[in-house]
């Protein structure tokens, strides 16, 4: 019993102590404004927006989400809201551990989705009928738009974090981007003179111009288009047309659709005189990290990164 009594009085003088610093210590100057604090339980209903989107409106914390779309599928899981994800689409293959099913954005009908019982749809922005049935069944439907820039895919990643009631993780992964890949960017030194490249997404030479968004993650590093010429964000190019511009740099985002290597694109007629093709700067990207705008878009900044390094370095 004394032992008791003695832990209390310790326990008791402990607390007593630090009352006394709280209450006598200065005031520390003023300082910015901590971040938000995720707490679901205040934070719903929530109103949430993607710039050029219809608001949603979300009466409670979504613990049932369906995701459609490969890049919001990557976003809820890095923000902390996989656990709340109960179906994501065919495509949506990473993390391993997303609860891939057949349903697709484009192919499924509102009552496929809706037999999963979601309280939470997040889906391309080109599935507006499927949005419209959803909604009919009363499911909140999130419409996310390829971004233009950078900027938008850090914000549409913090809005997703609100829907779901990851505010603050939201906000420091899309702070933690954006620190490494301006990083990257003030990095790499500049070349010479502005090295001209070619994004290859299909080996019909289906290419991303600077009006896309990968497009718009090249020109941070002052590559020149040769495609932007085609005009549009996706155009096709023809053989000679890539032939002739002879572009500095060749980045491949069809390896894992189409198996296309580097060693293949110097076996096609007239390739191996290219100059990409010559010196070895031909890179092999992973076609998922170039075509998403997820968490992942910093692992493309830093490939090409190092191959605008290689060209000075030989």
């Amino acid at each position: 019993m004394t032992g008791f009594r003695r832990l209390a009085a310790l326990l008791l003088a402990a607390l007593a102590l630090l009352a006394g610093a709280t209450a006598c210590a200065t005031r520390p100057p003023a300082a910015d404004p901590p971040g938000p604090v995720d707490d679901p339980a205040s934070a719903f209903p929530a109103k949430v927006q993607i710039p050029g989107q219809e608001p949603v409106t979300l009466p409670q914390q979504p613990k049932r989400i369906v995701s459609l779309s490969p890049t919001a599928t990557e976003t809820l899981y890095a923000v902390g809201a996989g656990d709340q994800v109960v179906a994501v689409d065919q495509f949506s293959d990473f993390p391993a551990q997303a609860p891939r099913t057949e349903l697709s954005a484009l192919n499924s009908d509102a009552a496929a989705i809706g037999g999963q019982n979601p309280d939470l749809v997040i889906a391309p922005d080109n599935a507006t009928e499927l949005a419209e049935g959803l909604r009919a069944l009363d499911v909140p439907v999130l419409l996310t738009p390829a971004p233009a820039s950078l900027d938008d895919a850090y914000r549409q990643i913090e809005v997703i974090g609100q829907a779901t009631g990851h505010t603050k993780a939201a906000k420091d992964l899309a702070g933690r981007m954006r620190s490494d890949i301006e990083r990257l960017v003030e990095s790499t030194p500049k070349p010479p003179r502005p090295l001209t490249y070619y994004h290859e997404v299909s080996p019909d030479h289906y290419t991303a111009t600077s009006q896309s968004f990968v497009g718009s993650v090249y020109a941070r590093f002052g590559l020149i288009n040769i495609a932007d010429p085609a005009g549009g964000p996706f155009p096709q190019l023809s053989e000679e047309h890539i032939v002739q511009a002879n572009p500095d740099l060749i980045f491949l985002a069809d390896t894992k659709c189409c198996q296309v290597t580097a060693a293949a694109v110097a076996a096609r007629p007239g390739w191996n005189a290219l100059t990409a093709v010559r010196e070895g700067r031909v890179v092999e990207l992973d076609d998922d990290t170039a075509g998403r705008w997820g968490p992942r878009v910093v692992d493309l900044v830093r490939s090409i990164s190092e191959a605008v390094k290689k060209t000075q370095h030989g």
